[in-house]
């Protein structure tokens, strides 16, 4: 651990003491709380229970709202931001600890077994490193966290300075109807141009990057209890069933019936 991290030192220690390279503990935020930039010697495994929380890294913005994680890889510098009052579960795994962790920050969505090892080792009590059922139960969570299906709720930034600021413009008003030639014209480039320096810096294309933006935008207000009707014209979106089109391509689900299974 360093400096800039912000966790208790009883939390240091036992994080530390580990019994097989993992360690996991809940922790509850009121909403519109920030959590400094801050990193980890471990990886952290970052799952919000309610609520919705955004982590913030030079890489790009996440959300991870209920059902799903974040896989914060170690020494990867971060901020959070909570939507609503968020409970959040953190599982802080050592680098070394099983073969399959991956390298690169993602979200992930929590299979039933694996919400159900979170919530199981969270409540395990501080003294159980050496009792046999704790061990498999961490075990057990440790060995699924490579298992886990990739989500995309994340939204990389260009390093480009110039498609950095039509980016975090995008984001301070949204649209589905935002288009290569408009951001092609914005940076005098050709269409093809564009097309290969936006993938290469992002590693999405244009569309899928931009329909991200509005996950990241609506799902804090849908969180929040509000309508789907407003939120998906707010956003620019000519009805909802464009809306929930593009929110069901993303999400594998609609927008009400996912909000309704993360209450």
């Amino acid at each position: 651990m360093h400096e800039v991290n912000n966790l208790p030192q009883a939390v240091l220690a036992q994080i530390e003491q580990a019994n097989g390279g993992v360690f996991a503990r809940i922790k509850f935020y009121p909403a519109k709380q920030h959590i400094a930039p801050h990193y980890h010697d471990q990886s952290q495994l970052l799952h919000a229970v309610t609520g919705v929380a955004m982590v913030t890294t030079k890489f790009g913005r996440w959300m991870v709202p209920p059902h799903h994680a974040l896989w914060l890889p170690a020494g990867i510098e971060h901020a959070v931001d909570m939507f609503g009052d968020v409970a959040m579960h953190s599982v802080y795994v050592w680098p070394e600890a099983v073969e399959g962790l991956k390298n690169h920050l993602h979200v992930m969505g929590l299979t039933p077994l694996m919400d159900s090892l979170i919530r199981e080792a969270v409540n395990l009590p501080a003294n159980s490193a050496a009792n046999t059922r704790a061990a498999f139960v961490m075990g057990l969570l440790l060995h699924e966290i490579p298992n886990l299906p990739e989500r995309p709720l994340g939204l990389p930034f260009p390093a480009d300075r110039r498609l950095a600021a039509l980016c975090h413009d995008f984001l301070k008003s949204p649209s589905p109807h935002t288009n290569i030639d408009h951001w092609a014209d914005e940076l005098s480039m050709s269409r093809r141009t564009f097309t290969r320096i936006f993938k290469r810096e992002t590693g999405l294309s244009l569309s899928t990057w931009r329909q991200q933006a509005c996950l990241l935008a609506a799902l804090p207000r849908l969180t929040a209890g509000e309508q789907v009707t407003s939120v998906a014209l707010d956003l620019g979106y000519d009805s909802v069933p464009a809306f929930t089109t593009m929110f069901k391509r993303m999400l594998g689900t609609p927008p009400r019936a996912y909000i309704h299974t993360g209450r």
